[in-house]
This record gives structure tokens, C-alpha cells and sequence, in this order.
């Protein structure tokens, strides 16, 4: 095992749309204290933890190929069973989604900055596809009713585990299948909210941001591929008003402020 990586049995790993997969899981071996001042809650490891908007390091695999763990937010935490949400794209998250109950995955975590749970005001979240995933346990956690925007290509997904954590929920699929045809952004109305919190496709949170302009203060959790999840390798870097930050350790979650997007 890889150092500071825990195990993780799976409890179920199922298939909730076309290449979406749910996966939870329940610690191996609780531990009493640990070394590794990375972790959050380091001196007390007796299950997983995590805020929304923060992520684990994961991998299901003992060979070199690939070599790579994979970043994967936390999509809930509840007595003690971690559930993840991921998308199919390549062959570590193709493993992954061929484990079965009782199968170990490892895992380090939780890493990087979360969402601003004591926000208050008119908030609304925005999601695009599996930029779903950290919104799920955001909505659950936040300590009032908010407005959920979520656009998908053409399956909708996962909507029911927001539905009574929320006040209203819009949704737009590509295809027209589901809810408004077209982009979820060409729905929504910044100028109803003071705070948005969003995650998705890098052209639609830039969408976002220039929606919301001086309306709602924007918080979106970045994406980035990662090699360590930790800030050692500089590997997941984004540019910012403050110069270059690490998606890994300063983020995921960042104002958007701070952001600079490539035009």
C-alpha cells in the first residue's frame, strides 16, 4: 500500500447512468491516531471524513499501470460510509468500476479546501454533469434551502438525493429528454441569488462567472488532473489574481474572484 493511503471495503458499486457509477465504502481499519499530519482529523481515524468540495485520492490497483491514483470528490458522508461519484473516462476509473462488494479500494484523504458551510444569504448551487457529484453532499450539508440549477447531456441522474435538501430544482439536458433543451446557464437567473456555488465543465462555470458578474459572489470547485493530491508535484496548477495556485492544496474550491480563465 502506498504510504498514507488507507483501505476501503466497498459496500455496493453501481451503475446510475451511461458511464456514471456510484461507489461507497466503509473504512478497513479504523485507527486510533496517525502520523500523517496531511489528513484532516489525523489523531482520531476511526472512519472517513471529509467536508463538501473536498476529495480523496483513490486507486484499485496494485500494478504500475496505470500509475496514477485518481482524484474523486466526496459526494456524501454518513455513519461512517463514504459514496463517491464518477464518471468512466479512462482505465483507472474502468477498474474501478469493475470492483464488486467486498473488494478494496485505497485511499487517501481528504485533501484540499471545501465549501463555506456558514454562507448565508439567497444561495444557489449550479452543477454540469458530474460536476453534480460534491454538490450532492454540499446541498445536504449547507444550513438552509437553496436553489438547484443542474444541466446534463442527456440522462438526468442523482436529482433525488437533493430534492429535500433544496427549495426548487431546474434542470436542462442537451437533448431536450429531461427539463429545458440546451445549457443550464440559459436558465439561470443570477440576479435572484447573493452567493453560487458551482462545479462542472470548465466553459460553463466561466459562463457562470461572467453571468454573475457583480450580481451573486461565485464559489466553483476546479478540476485538474492530479499525480500526487497533496501540492508536492505542482501538477494540477490553475492561474489566479494572487499568480499561479494549486488546484490540490489551495483548491478545489476557489473564488471566482481570484480565478483567470484562458479566453
Amino acid at each position: 500500500m502506498k504510504s498514507g493511503y488507507r483501505q476501503g471495503t466497498i459496500k455496493s458499486n453501481i451503475q446510475v447512468a451511461s458511464n456514471i457509477y456510484e461507489i461507497k465504502l466503509s473504512l478497513c481499519f479504523p485507527e486510533a491516531s496517525s502520523t500523517n499530519s496531511t489528513l484532516e482529523g489525523s489523531q482520531s481515524i476511526s472512519s472517513f471524513k471529509g467536508k463538501p468540495g473536498q476529495f480523496y485520492m483513490v486507486r484499485g490497483w496494485e500494478a504500475l499501470d496505470p500509475f496514477l491514483s485518481r482524484p474523486i470528490s466526496i459526494s456524501d458522508l454518513e455513519d461512517g460510509i463514504i459514496t463517491f461519484l464518477y464518471e468512466v473516462k479512462g482505465k483507472g476509473t474502468h477498474i474501478i468500476s469493475k470492483l464488486k462488494p467486498g473488494d478494496t479500494l485505497e485511499l487517501l484523504g481528504p485533501l484540499g479546501t471545501g465549501f463555506d458551510l456558514n454562507s448565508t444569504g439567497k444561495i444557489a448551487i449550479i452543477s454540469g454533469g458530474i460536476g453534480i457529484a460534491p454538490m450532492i453532499y454540499l446541498a445536504k450539508s449547507l444550513n438552509t434551502k437553496i436553489d438547484f440549477y443542474s444541466g446534463f447531456r442527456n440522462e438526468v441522474y442523482c436529482l433525488e438525493k437533493v430534492k429535500k435538501y433544496v427549495n426548487n430544482i431546474w434542470i436542462s439536458t442537451e437533448n431536450g429528454s429531461v427539463g429545458y433543451k440546451g445549457f443550464i446557464t440559459e436558465i439561470f437567473q443570477p440576479e435572484k441569488y447573493d452567493i453560487l456555488f458551482t462545479c462542472g465543465p470548465l466553459p460553463m462555470m466561466k459562463e457562470v462567472l461572467k453571468m454573475c458578474n457583480d450580481k451573486a459572489e461565485v464559489y466553483m470547485s476546479m478540476e485538474k488532473r492530479m499525480a500526487c493530491g497533496i501540492g508536492a508535484c505542482l501538477g494540477c496548477t490553475i492561474k489566479t489574481i494572487f499568480g499561479i495556485k494549486r488546484v490540490c492544496k489551495e483548491g478545489p474550491v476557489f473564488s471566482g474572484k481570484e480565478v483567470l480563465f484562458d479566453d
